[in-house]
């Protein structure tokens, strides 16, 4: 008999129609399978945190396992977590195709908890289950046959294959299918190998504390009878679920759906604005981010124009694009189609008659402008406009453009067609339609696009000024680069500011520093001074950068390199000895600063900032600054992004350290704690969810 298992609210027609097919004498087996084509997606996320609702899920999966007729899980579609759990605990497994399975709980912060790292392993394994359950991937059907994970796979009906095979299996005796009976194949080199796994996650986690979790719970697989390992499977997830961790990663789940449904000040929003769709688009300007933005459009099988007015620059792209496709298909294990979706030209007429353009040339005003004001005369009416910028005014482009309400930015981050991050900028005249359209195509990019308006660095980058300034004022009052990349690292962020700024190269924010006429020659003026229109300024990253040390590119920047484009960072001597120098010459007695005040500097002004933005109507809730932290900036997934860290840590109590970080740099105004956040702690600091209520009163009082 067949009968559908759709979520945990039918958890109870599960355990009844089991309990009656298993009593009935003129039923010789039973078959679960799926609705519309799925098995189960595990259990609804919505459900976390609450008293569940019908039986628990363990001592049904144990008595589908004890049953005395085979019973038969067909899977169609996906079998993820719970749903795995269930199939675990029937007596065979037969898969469609192009079904997936897996044990996506860590995640979410958990662990598989319905037996999940106690059978596994004792069906495929210990190094095969400790990389499912650690990393939480899908694996596809023929993986999953090959991991011994399923017994057949079936290429057109699963069902009618289950049906068939679980009639021919109905007098087998069945004590050799019930995999919680089996013994865990244990390694020889077991320490080893458990050592080895633990350290592996605890580098790659840096701070979550699932993946370890869910090592140990693997270890009790192999070391413990199953019923101990079972609770002890249910210790772990007991301290799991109660975690922040789990909390922070439920929420960035949650954000990342909220996220797609943006909405504009003027009340557009994305259920009433119609994207058109983009069948051919073009990218002009081919250095490192045109490339990838090139890669990743054609990867979604759109016809793609590239150009590149310079011949050599050219050359050099078609062969860096093709050696990006052809990686990127063989990773996938296709033939790279995209290659013929791409033509070159170094003329911009060539883009005449596509849908959609991303301009992504030198970060240079005067050069955009000129761009737009090319593209507006060679684009057939309807194209839309998009540019690249990481930072300039978008109105401004639009403004040199005949139809304004076409150009939007599309900001992606490099490499952009790995980062999952894509900024979509919207001004006071952008059309819903604009905004739509460039929302999904990112989409269909397979990026995690977020609707932001438009302001000087939009979110990300705005944020990030503070967070970096900071770190550079450590350095003037005692820090040194490791010990601030330490303390960030520590936190969860796979880099430091420093080892960031080396990486992306220091000459970057020279230039941005440059144009803003911030930097002052040291050599030309003695010795640069500390301030600048009347605000506190470093100018150590420009005393670099007037050295030749731009980072990892020529070896020498913060740190040192073995040779240019190395990637060990070295502590550097030279620095240490310049630093010393240049606190003597400013009069600046250097004092000992430890991990907490890195962090609470670093973070914290840049939590302000992500304040003002929400302040401002830049962002439209606390989600989409979070999301785009940790899709783009490599904030830890497991501290949910800097707002709702602001909230884990306690508003009242990053209001009461920004006020006293304020009070000792008087000349660093963005310490001073933006009035929504006082807003809110003087509302009793209510949970982030919540804040958009606060915002929409403060922004109808404006």
């Amino acid at each position: 008999m067949c009968f559908i298992l759709h979520s945990a609210a039918v958890r109870q027609g599960i355990v009844d129609t089991v309990k009656r097919a298993l009593g009935d004498p003129k039923v010789k087996s039973v078959v679960i399978c799926g609705q519309n084509g799925i098995f189960c997606g595990g259990a609804d996320i919505k459900e976390f945190g609450t008293n569940m609702s019908g039986p628990p899920l363990v001592p049904m999966i144990h008595a589908i396992e004890a049953a005395n007729k085979p019973v038969v899980a067909a899977i169609e579609g996906s079998a993820l977590g719970g749903g795995l759990e269930l199939a675990l605990g029937c007596h065979y497994r037969i898969a469609h195709s192009k079904a997936r399975l897996g044990l996506p709980e860590v995640s979410l912060g958990l662990l598989p908890a319905a037996g999940g790292t106690q059978r596994l392993p004792r069906l495929i394994g210990v190094p095969a289950a400790l990389d499912l359950i650690t990393t939480g991937r899908h694996v596809a059907a023929a993986e999953a046959l090959q991991l011994g994970v399923v017994d057949r796979v079936a290429e057109h009906s699963t069902v009618d294959a289950a049906v068939k095979f679980a009639l021919s299996v109905a007098a087998k005796p069945l004590d050799a299918r019930r995999i919680s009976t089996y013994p865990c194949p244990c390694p020889s080199d077991f320490d080893a190998l458990f050592e080895g796994a633990m350290q592996k996650v605890r580098q790659n986690a840096r701070g979550a504390i699932a993946p370890v979790a869910c090592v140990q719970a693997v270890r009790a697989a192999a070391t413990r009878p199953y019923l101990q390992g079972m609770e002890r499977e249910k210790e772990l997830m007991a301290t799991l679920f109660t975690s922040g961790q789990a909390r922070a990663l439920q929420y960035c789940f949650f954000a990342q759906r909220a996220v797609s449904k943006w909405s504009m000040p003027n009340g557009a929003r994305w259920d009433t604005s119609k994207p058109r769709p983009v069948h051919k688009a073009a990218v002009i300007g081919l250095g490192t981010m045109g490339r990838g933005i090139a890669v990743a459009l054609a990867q979604t099988g759109l016809s793609v124009v590239a150009v590149e007015t310079q011949e050599k620059q050219l050359m050099e792209a078609k062969q860096a694009v093709s050696g990006m496709l052809e990686r990127g298909a063989k990773r996938r294990g296709l033939t790279p189609a995209a290659l013929h979706k791409i033509s070159y030209s170094h003329d911009i007429q060539a883009v005449a008659d596509v849908d959609l353009v991303i301009e992504a040339v030198f970060e240079d005003m005067a050069l955009k402008k000129k761009v737009f004001q090319q593209l507006s005369a060679v684009c057939k009416p309807g194209t839309f406009l998009c540019t690249n910028t990481s930072a300039l005014d978008v109105d401004h482009l639009a403004s040199q453009t005949r139809n304004p309400e076409l150009v939007v930015g599309m900001h992606f981050f490099a490499p952009a067609h790995v980062m999952k991050l894509l900024e979509v900028v919207y001004g006071p005249q952008s059309s819903p339609q604009a905004v739509a359209t460039a929302m999904q195509l990112g989409k269909k990019m397979g990026k995690v696009g977020v609707a932001v308006g438009n302001c000087r660095g939009f979110v990300g980058n705005r944020m990030l000024k503070p967070y970096i300034e900071q770190a550079f004022f450590l350095l003037e009052e005692g820090a040194t680069p490791e010990l601030v990349d330490r303390a960030l690292e520590e936190f969860g962020f796979p880099m430091g500011v420093f080892r960031m700024s080396d990486l992306s190269g220091l000459d970057v924010g020279w230039r941005v520093r440059k144009g803003d006429g911030l930097v002052e020659s040291g050599l030309a003026s003695g010795q640069p001074t500390r301030l600048r229109e009347g605000r506190r300024y470093s100018p150590l990253g420009d005393l670099l950068c007037e050295q030749g040390r731009f980072g990892q590119k020529t070896g020498r920047g913060w740190y040192q390199y073995d040779q240019p484009g190395s990637r060990v960072a070295r502590s550097d001597p030279w620095f240490h000895s310049f630093l010393e120098e240049y606190r003597a010459r400013h009069g600046l007695v250097a004092r000992r600063i430890d991990h907490q005040e890195v962090l609470e500097r670093c973070l914290y002004a840049l939590i302000n900032e992500g304040f003002r933005i929400l302040e401002d109507g830049i962002a439209a809730g606390p989600e989409d600054i979070d999301i785009i932290y940790v899709f783009g900036y490599g904030w830890p997934r497991h501290r949910g992004g800097p707002m709702f860290y602001a909230g884990m840590v306690g508003l009242a109590r990053v209001l009461e350290r920004l006020e006293h970080y304020h009070q000792a740099h008087p000349d660093v105004p963005y310490l001073q704690p933006c009035s929504l956040l006082r807003r809110l702690v003087a509302s009793g600091s209510p949970p982030v969810h919540r804040w958009r209520e606060v915002i929409k009163k403060l922004h109808s009082q404006l």
